[in-house]
C-alpha cells in the first residue's frame, strides 16, 4: 500500500498547501501521511485487502482534480503525472475526515490498532490524533473544515457507519 498512501498524500499537501519553509512543509507532511495511513488501515485491513488493492489500482485523482483544483484535461499518461493514477480518492476524503475531527481520528486511531497491519506493533498517530500548535500552524489549511468539506464529504458516510460498527473489517 505504500505507493498509495504516497500519492494520497501527495495529492492532498498539493491541494492544501503548508506555509512556506521546510519544517513547515515536513510538519504538514507527517500529519497528512498518518491521515492517510489510519485511512487505509481501515479500508484495507488485512494483507489480502491491500494485495488488491495494489492489483485492481485504486482509481487515481481525476475526481478530485476536478472538484478541488479545477483540473479538467491533466494527462495522466504523462510521467510527471503519472503518480496520480496512485490515489485512492476514498483514502483522499476519509484522511480529510481525520484531518478535521480529532475526535473521529481518535476513534479511527483506536480501530486501526486492533488491525491486522499493526498487529504486535505499537503505533503512535499523535501528529495525528494530538497536534501540538507549531503542527497546526504547519497544516492550518490541511486541516481547516470547511476547506476540506467537498474531499471530506465525498465519503464522510462511509467512515463514518464503518467505525459505527466497531470492525475493522474489508470496506
Amino acid at each position: 500500500m505504500a505507493p498509495v498512501i504516497a500519492a494520497t498524500t501527495r495529492w492532498l499537501l498539493g491541494a492544501y498547501a503548508a506555509p512556506e519553509g521546510p519544517f513547515s512543509s515536513a510538519l504538514a507532511e507527517a500529519q497528512a501521511r498518518q491521515a492517510v495511513t489510519v485511512a487505509a488501515y481501515l479500508r484495507y485491513p488485512t494483507a489480502v485487502d491491500a494485495a488488491l488493492l495494489v492489483m485492481a489500482g485504486p482509481g487515481g485523482s481525476a475526481r478530485l482534480d476536478r472538484l478541488c483544483l479545477g483540473h479538467t484535461e491533466i494527462d495522466y499518461l504523462d510521467e510527471r503525472h503519472a503518480w496520480r493514477t496512485w490515489v485512492d480518492e476514498v483514502l483522499a476524503s476519509w484522511a480529510a475526515c481525520l484531518l478535521s475531527d480529532h475526535g473521529l481520528a481518535r476513534r479511527a486511531v483506536a480501530a486501526v490498532a486492533r488491525s491486522e497491519h499493526l498487529a504486535g506493533l505499537c503505533r503512535e498517530f499523535r501528529c495525528l490524533t494530538a497536534p501540538d500548535d507549531t503542527e497546526c500552524r504547519a497544516a492550518a489549511l490541511l486541516r481547516h473544515p470547511d476547506l476540506l468539506a467537498p474531499v471530506a464529504d465525498l465519503h464522510r458516510a462511509e467512515l463514518l457507519r464503518h467505525l459505527e460498527l466497531g470492525t475493522v473489517d474489508a470496506a
